[in-house]
């Protein structure tokens, strides 16, 4: 009875294992979407005219 069960679980295994797809999907194409970047957006750039000005408060308060 054991060899019985053994033998149809692995019939059943091995039919699911061959019966494949029904029809090919071909995967879509991922879309790029381009975004247009800003005159000072994100990259830290604001920074730079930050510290120049603080720079040169910093060097103004010190001025005997």
């Amino acid at each position: 009875m054991k060899l019985i069960a053994l033998t149809a679980a692995a019939v059943a295994a091995a039919s699911s294992a061959f019966a494949g797809a029904v029809a090919y999907v071909a995967p879509a194409a991922p879309v790029m979407v381009e975004e247009p970047a800003g005159s000072m957006g994100g990259s830290g750039m604001w920074l730079i005219p930050l510290i120049a000005i603080a720079l040169i408060a910093l060097a103004a308060s010190r001025q005997p």
